[in-house]
Parts: C-alpha cells; structure tokens; sequence
C-alpha cells in the first residue's frame, strides 16, 4: 500500500519569512541548497552530519564552500564508527581539503558535529574506542572533540569518560548507566550519544566580564542519552556549566504537560536534546542557549517525559537556568504531537527574529515568528531505506528485529545567507497556500 504526502514547499508568507537558502542532507544522502521557493540551487553526492556551509568571515573570504563526509570507514558497527573521512569541497564539488587517514586507527569517526574556528582549526565530534573508567572493561564507544589543524594535526583533544563524575549523575542514574553499558558495551551508538559541539563565540556575558565560565573558546556540548547540555572549559577540560541530567520535583510537575506557556520558569525536563548552542552575538536572543529538545525517550534512569508526544524549542537564559522563550505545536494553535522528533533535528536563529526548526524524524523544516506562526514549512521528497529512520549505511541492522523501511530523515538544516555563495541573489518570493486558521 502506497503512502501519499506533500513533499517541498507547503507553505510560504513571503512577508513574514526571513529569506535565505537552506543547506541540508537529504535521506538519499546528498547534501542540497535548496532557495524558499524549494528550488534546488546547488547540490553536492556526499552526505554530512551535518553538511555546513562555511562563513567566509572564518574562511579566509572565500564563498561557497562547505564540509561534508566524504567515506566510510567499512567498521562493522556502524553507527558513530562508521565516518571514514570528512572534508571540504567548493562550490563546484571539488575537494579542497580532508582528514581521517591521520586519525588515530586511520578514521576520522566523526559524527554528529564539527566545526571551523576562527583560528582555521576544525573542531570536531569523534569517537573513541576504549574502556571507560568506572564503566568496566569492555570497549565502549567513548565520545570527545578533536580540534585539527588544517595540516591534519590534532592540537587538543577531550574524551567524556575522563569527566563522568562532573556530569551531576545520582545514585540510581550511575547504577543505570553501568547496567546498560553491561548489557550493551557494543551499542553502535555509544553509551553517551554525545550529539552536538560548539564553541560559544564572542557573547554579552564576556563582554561584560573577561572572567566568566562563558569565554568565548567554550564549547557547549549535548549528550542525549543521558539528557545533559554542558559547558566545557577549554583551558582546563572541566565542566564549567551543566543543565540536566535531573530535575527538581517542581519542575518535573509542570513538565507533564510539556506545552505551559508562562516564561520565563524555571527550565524543566529535557529528554533526547539536540544542537544546544549560544545564539550569536548579532542575532535576536544573543548570549541565551537554544536547544531541540526532542522529548523523546532517554536518560539514566529514563527520564518522566510529558504524557503528550510533542518536541520543542527552548530559548533558556544560562545566568539563570530559566526558560526564555518556547516553541511547540501549541504555539501554531495545534495539537502538541503534531510537531515531534523523538530522535534528531535542530534549531536556528534568524536575523529577523525568526526560528528555523529542523522537525528531522520528519524530514520537516519549518520557520516560526517569535509568537509561532508558521511562515514557511518545507517536506523534504528526498527519501531513502534505513533502519528505523537512520541511514542504512550508519546503522546495523539486527537479524529478526529492524526492517529497512524508507524515510525522509533531515538530521539538521541550516539557513544560509545569500552572500556565502557564488552569485548568491535574493529570489523574489512566491506566496504558497493559506494561513492554517487554529
């Protein structure tokens, strides 16, 4: 039986949406960018996790040029092993620069996140087999960060295991995380599922004091099995700032319904959280941290969601912990669980005080106002097999249990100016469909 859906652009305001191009990876694994009008601009063979366009201003001035991962490893495990090299291409495709067969064990194992600094390095999200201290003897898949220079020479490095007790685990949370490392010390995923990394830039809480934990070489990090967003030290490796993994019982209260739409309070419970970061310094929200919280199932021990499926988007003040500003489905007058990625997806700030949401289970971009009209909402009609909405070629598949089934998976969008791009020029704007009246 064959399913039927509205793939590209569904619906656009041309006079409340902030006009860019979008980079994404489709589930086909090529990477595209694509204008508002859902018209391909250019397109790249090569997946990335995620694909990222560089700003020129980081780029020595250079346009068009973007990273993507560029091989396989052919590790068996898949999953957050199976990234053999990533790299640069042009604007044209052309390969400008790669790393991994310098790795150590001759692979990148990058995954989830990379970054280029103001200093030319790459920071980069890998991963680490070893045995963990406190987690037993078996191999795991530790995750940490990379900083490489651009001769392929990795300057500073950082691994998660080395800093567990920093991460505010309880009791029953440690039990938890050693039972299922027992259980599953293959998880192709690693125990953590550390999934984003990113340094925070320069930001108000700087400017107004050299000496705070938010110097901008910081890298804020998210790991989603254990429902943890911190900030690393880049001096010292420490953890300077931490949100999760628990949360008071007042505050888990309010959470069973995920929607409460009072701000600012205190932030909640997160579960499965992707791409927390600073929202930079030119943009509306500067110096707070927005963060995709799925709300799907993770934590040690497995954290009391909401009884509603629904994601959302948090814009949470980092002085003071609170939320700042939401987004969920409520917010467009429907129903919570009509906007829900348990696994996957990100959130983007725009100039004009939008947000660009990455819906990825669904493969759904879409961009909001501040008071959370849709503006513009894009169905990805890129689709490809995979095991339970991941890519086939991350992912293992085990004999009896998962089915290969075809999905629209987006991992994560990103909103592209115009000027980054070879010729780039703002397309004029179609209007498409109706405003959804709640």
């Amino acid at each position: 039986m064959a399913f039927v859906r509205l793939t590209g652009v569904t619906y656009l305001d041309p006079e409340l949406a902030h006009n860019s191009y979008v980079l994404f990876t489709g589930a086909d694994a090529v990477t595209r960018l694509i204008d508002l009008n859902g018209t391909v601009v250019q397109r790249w063979p090569y997946a990335g996790v995620p694909a990222r366009m560089h700003d020129p201003a980081l780029n020595n001035g250079r346009i068009g040029d973007l990273g993507v991962q560029l091989s396989d490893s052919g590790d068996a495990r898949g999953g957050i092993y199976a990234n053999g090299t990533i790299g640069d291409l042009d604007w044209d495709g052309n390969r400008i620069w790669q790393w991994g067969t310098q790795a150590p064990g001759g692979a990148a194992r990058q995954n989830h996140d990379w970054e280029l600094l103001p200093n030319g390095n790459r920071l980069v999200l890998v991963t680490v087999p070893r045995a963990v201290p406190g987690l037993g003897d078996n191999i795991v898949g530790d995750q940490g960060l990379y900083e490489v220079a651009p001769d392929g020479e990795i300057v500073w490095e950082w691994r998660a295991g080395d800093h567990l007790d920093e991460f505010g685990f309880s009791e029953a949370g440690w039990l938890a995380l050693r039972e299922t490392v027992a259980r599953d010390p293959g998880d192709p995923w690693g125990y953590l599922e550390m999934n984003s990394a990113k340094s925070l830039g320069p930001n108000r809480w700087h400017d107004r004091d050299p000496g705070t934990i938010f110097h901008p070489d910081n890298i804020v990090v998210s790991f989603r099995k254990a429902n943890i967003v911190a900030l690393i030290d880049k001096s010292s490796g420490a953890i300077a700032w931490r949100l999760g993994p628990d949360y008071s019982a007042a505050a888990g209260a309010q959470h069973q319904r995920i929607t409460a739409h009072k701000v600012p309070r205190p932030l909640d419970q997160t579960s499965g959280q992707h791409n927390p970061h600073m929202i930079a310094a030119d943009l509306p929200g500067a110096g707070n941290i927005l963060v995709f919280d799925n709300q799907g199932g993770a934590g040690y021990p497995p954290a009391p969601i909401g009884i509603y499926a629904g994601s959302r988007v948090l814009e949470i003040d980092p002085a003071t912990k609170e939320i700042v500003w939401q987004y969920t489905a409520e917010d467009s007058g429907l129903p919570p669980w009509t906007f829900f990625s348990s696994f996957v997806g990100n959130a983007q700030r725009l100039p004009n005080g939008n947000t660009l949401i990455t819906e990825g289970m669904q493969g759904r971009l879409f961009q909001v106002t501040p008071g959370g009209d849709v503006v513009w909402e894009y169905q990805s009609p890129y689709q490809g097999y995979g095991v339970a909405g991941e890519p086939e070629v991350q992912q293992p598949r085990v004999p009896g249990v998962d089915r290969l089934t075809l999905t629209p998976l987006v991992y994560r969008s990103q909103a592209v100016p115009f000027d980054w791009t070879p010729g780039g020029t703002r397309p004029p704007l179609q209007a498409v469909g109706q405003r959804p009246k709640p």
